[in-house]
């Protein structure tokens, strides 16, 4: 199961043929400036194997987002968190640095909300965020979203994001 395409983006599982562009995204280290570090090759492997096995337990995971055309833009999706030791659904994102603020990462969030609540049934979404993130805040607020709750599971503490679906 995957979102449905919109106006700009369409989605699709992540596959090891993804790595290359994966690796780009996920050690570009402005894209993961509030991240503890950028992640090597290695560890962006581990990224799609660990979606790989969220769409066979789960059925959804971060896919990839693309260009109707094909054009790779980043990844977002919905994954188990925990938060203040409760497991919650979230929507995350990364979008490449060459597409940040066209709105795409609202676009593919707002796909995966309407998935969360029309396909999956989902009663809540949240967005982990670190404090200092306010472009992730944005679209978090932008698809609906306010500030929830501090979570304490990680240092920095993240802010969270909330809403009923």
């Amino acid at each position: 199961m995957i979102p449905s395409a919109t106006a700009r983006l369409r989605f699709r599982e992540m596959t090891l043929a993804d790595l290359n562009a994966m690796a780009q995204l996920l050690g570009d280290p402005e894209v993961m400036r509030f991240y503890p570090a950028p992640k090597t090759r290695d560890e962006a492997a581990a990224w799609i194997a660990w979606n790989r096995r969220n769409y066979a337990e789960h059925g959804y995971g971060l896919w990839i987002i693309e260009t109707l055309e094909g054009e790779f833009i980043g990844d977002c999706g919905l994954t188990w968190q925990t938060v203040n030791g409760v497991r919650k659904l979230e929507v995350g994102y990364h979008v490449a640095v060459r597409w940040q603020g066209r709105g795409l990462a609202t676009e593919a969030a707002a796909a995966c909300r309407d998935f969360a609540r029309d396909q999956l049934g989902a009663r809540e979404l949240v967005a982990i965020i670190h404090p200092q993130n306010r472009a992730s805040e944005r679209v978090a607020e932008k698809i609906g979203m306010r500030r929830v709750a501090d979570d304490h599971g990680g240092i920095p503490v993240r802010m969270v994001m909330g809403m009923d679906l």
